[in-house]
């Protein structure tokens, strides 16, 4: 039988990196809605950490639910559900509400239109004071963090012209307009950095 998982060497690098953010600063039980899933490394690894939460994996790409599904099948967890197709651009999600939601990698290899969407979507299914994390590569103040950000940023435009290294303020700017508070920032492996968003107590 074919083998139609995926491997992104990355996730083996940063995915306890993260874990260790959910595990401080989400809440202890819930849905954890995974926007942009890839190749179903990090779900179910958090699956496997996090088994007073149910893990919902997402990935507008079929190819890449069908390698989310591989790995679910070959984990066994009764704790992450089967992938589902949600692609943030789009108005109507498939999840209708979650207790938090984790977006890894995303922001930098899909339209603005999809982050836009993501804080929007966010913010219909998320009860107040519930966490949105995201990971990934950013500018800040204008300017990359790193010479080997710069060299990827300019590799992504050239791929598509509508992808590339965000800028922080502005990825903030769009999430405020959206009812989020100000993100905490923390540094992650490879020049990364994790954004840390809540939807405020009272809505």
């Amino acid at each position: 039988m074919e083998d139609l998982r995926l491997h992104a060497p990355a996730a083996l690098r940063n995915r306890d990196a993260i874990l260790d953010i959910v595990q401080a600063h989400f809440p202890a039980t819930g849905l954890i809605l995974e926007i942009a899933s890839g190749s179903g490394e990090h779900c179910v690894h958090f699956a496997e950490k996090l088994r007073n939460h149910a893990i919902q994996p997402s990935d507008p790409s079929p190819r890449a639910r069908a390698s989310i599904d591989a790995w679910i099948a070959t984990a066994g967890l009764p704790n992450v559900k089967a992938a589902i197709d949600l692609d943030s651009s789009h108005r109507d999600w498939p999840v209708k509400a979650a207790s938090a939601i984790i977006c890894i990698n995303m922001i930098h290899i899909s339209p603005w239109s999809a982050t836009e969407g993501l804080f929007a979507g966010a913010a219909r299914i998320l009860p107040p004071g519930a966490p949105l994390l995201l990971y990934g590569p950013y500018k800040r103040d204008g300017a990359h963090t790193s010479k080997s950000n710069e060299d990827f940023d300019r590799a992504l435009r050239h791929e598509n012209p509508e992808w590339g290294v965000r800028d922080l303020e502005r990825v903030a700017e769009i999430a405020g307009l959206k009812g989020f508070s100000a993100p905490a920032v923390f540094e992650m492996p490879a020049n990364n950095l994790t954004l840390l968003f809540h939807l405020p107590q009272g809505g």
